[in-house]
C-alpha cells in the first residue's frame, strides 16, 4: 500500500516554518499597534462607512458599521431617526475620547461619533441579491434566515435566539461547511462540461487541477464579495491549501496542516488571532480530524454520523465557556446539521427559479418548537484544562476516549440533570 509523503518530513522541519510564521505574525501586529497608537491619539478623524446593522434604542439607534479606511469594525451611536440602509454615511469619529483597548481596535470596538454627511447608495448586486430573497418570502425571520445562509446578512436578535434553541449557529453563520458545498456543486457542474471537451481537445490534462483552480477563483471573489468573514477566510485557505496538496500528493488529513492554516491565515489577517468565529471554526475542523483519526472507516454513511454527532458531543464544553444558553431541542443539532448539506444545495436552485417559499412552513415549525431554557457556563479554568487534554488527544487514543467520556458525560449532564 503507497503511503503519500507528510507535509514535513520531521519535527524539527515543522517548528522551524512555525518559528518563521510566528516571526511574521509579531511584526504584523507590531505594525497594527503602532497604527492603533496613532489612530487613538487624534482628537478627531473623518472616514466613510458601511452600515453593516442598525439596532432601535429607546432615544437613539445604535449603529454597527466597517470603515474600509481603517479596516475596523465597530459601534458608534446617532441621536438621529431615519433609517440608515442603502446609506452611506461620513463620520466625524473621536478616537481619543473613546477608550478604545488593542484588543477592542482588533475586534468590534465601541468609538464615539458625530454624523457629518449622508448619502443614498444605488442598489448593488447584494442589494439586488437580498431582495430577490424577501420577495420569495413573507415572514421576516424566514427572509433574515435565507439571507444570513446566502449571503451572510446580519440576523435579529429574536431569531438568533431560535436558533440558539436548535442548537444550529453554526449552520446560519457562513462557515466551512457552506463553502465545502459550494465547492462540491461547483466542481460537479463545471466538471461535467469539462469533461466532454476534455475528451476531444486535451485529453492530457488533469480535470482536478483545472476545474479545481477554476472552483478556487469564483469561491475567492464570492468571500471577497461578502467582505471576507473571518470563519470563511479559514475555510477558504484551507480549501485552497487542501487543493495543493491533494495535486502534490500529500497526506491531506493532519494537524501540520491544520496547524499551517491558522498560521497562514493569521499572517495574512492578523486580526484573526482575536476573532471568536475564527477559532470556533478552527475548533470544529480540528474536531473533524481528530475523529477520523480516532474513527477509521470508509463506509461514507458511518463517516457522516460519527463527524455529526461527534463534533456536537467533543464541542459542548467549549462552546459553553462562551455561550450559556441550554435547550433540549438542541439535541436534534447533529440531524439538523446532516439534513442541511442537502437543504442549502436544493433551496440555493430553489431561489434561483424564484421557489424560495416551498419549506418556509417546515423552517417556522422548527423555529417555533417549544423547549425550556435555561443557562450554564463553564468556568474557564476547566475550559482551558480541556482544550489541553484535546491536544494531547491527538498523540493518545488513551486521551481520546477519555475526552469523549468526559464531554459525553457534560452532555448527559447539561441535558438531562
Amino acid at each position: 500500500m503507497i503511503v503519500k509523503p507528510k507535509l514535513f518530513s520531521d519535527k524539527k522541519e515543522f517548528a522551524f516554518v512555525v518559528l518563521i510564521f510566528l516571526i511574521i505574525i509579531s511584526i504584523r501586529l507590531y505594525i497594527l499597534y503602532s497604527d492603533y497608537k496613532i489612530f487613538i491619539s487624534k482628537p478627531f478623524y473623518f472616514t466613510y462607512v458601511d452600515i453593516i446593522k442598525q439596532y432601535k434604542k429607546d432615544r437613539y439607534r445604535l449603529l454597527r458599521v466597517y470603515s474600509s479606511s481603517l479596516d475596523i469594525e465597530f459601534f458608534t451611536a446617532t441621536y438621529r431617526k431615519e433609517n440608515f440602509n442603502s446609506k452611506r454615511v461620513r463620520l466625524k469619529l473621536f478616537p481619543s475620547k473613546s477608550k478604545i483597548t488593542f484588543s477592542d481596535y482588533l475586534t468590534i470596538s465601541y468609538i464615539k461619533s458625530k454624523i457629518d454627511e449622508i448619502k443614498p447608495l444605488s442598489d448593488n448586486i447584494k442589494d439586488k441579491l437580498l431582495n430577490k430573497i424577501a420577495m420569495q418570502h413573507r415572514d421576516r425571520l424566514i427572509i433574515e434566515f435565507y439571507q444570513a445562509i446566502f449571503l451572510a446578512n446580519p440576523i435579529s436578535k429574536e431569531l438568533r435566539e431560535k436558533i440558539t434553541k436548535l442548537g444550529v449557529n453554526h449552520l446560519i453563520a457562513l462557515s466551512g461547511l457552506h463553502l465545502t458545498i459550494l465547492w462540491g456543486i461547483l466542481f460537479f457542474i463545471l466538471n461535467s462540461i469539462y469533461r466532454q471537451l476534455q475528451q476531444i481537445y486535451f485529453p492530457y490534462r488533469f480535470n482536478l487541477i483545472d476545474v479545481g483552480f477554476i472552483v478556487l477563483v469564483i469561491l475567492a471573489i464570492f468571500v471577497y464579495f461578502l467582505n471576507f468573514p473571518a470563519s470563511l477566510i479559514r475555510s477558504y485557505i484551507m480549501i485552497l491549501f487542501g487543493w495543493l496538496l491533494l495535486i502534490l500528493g500529500v497526506e491531506l488529513i493532519s494537524f501540520e496542516f491544520l496547524a499551517m492554516v491558522i498560521l497562514v491565515t493569521i499572517a495574512i489577517f492578523p486580526k484573526m488571532v482575536l476573532s471568536l468565529a475564527f477559532w470556533l471554526s478552527i475548533m470544529g475542523v480540528f474536531y473533524i480530524f481528530l475523529l477520523l483519526k480516532s474513527f477509521k472507516t470508509k463506509n461514507r454513511v458511518a463517516i457522516a454520523l460519527i463527524i455529526s454527532f461527534g463534533i456536537f458531543i467533543l464541542a459542548l464544553p467549549i462552546t459553553h465557556i462562551f455561550f450559556t444558553t441550554i435547550s433540549i431541542n438542541q439535541l436534534y443539532s447533529p440531524i439538523l446539521s446532516i439534513i442541511f448539506t442537502i437543504f442549502y444545495p436544493i433551496s440555493m436552485f430553489l431561489h434561483l427559479i424564484n421557489l424560495g417559499n416551498i419549506f418556509d412552513n417546515t423552517l417556522l415549525t422548527l423555529f417555533d418548537l417549544k423547549s425550556s431554557i435555561k443557562d450554564f457556563k463553564i468556568p474557564i479554568v476547566y475550559g482551558v484544562s480541556y482544550i489541553i487534554l484535546s491536544i494531547g488527544a491527538i498523540y493518545s487514543n488513551r486521551l481520546f476516549y477519555l475526552l469523549l467520556l468526559i464531554s459525553s458525560f457534560f452532555a448527559i449532564y447539561i441535558y438531562v440533570f
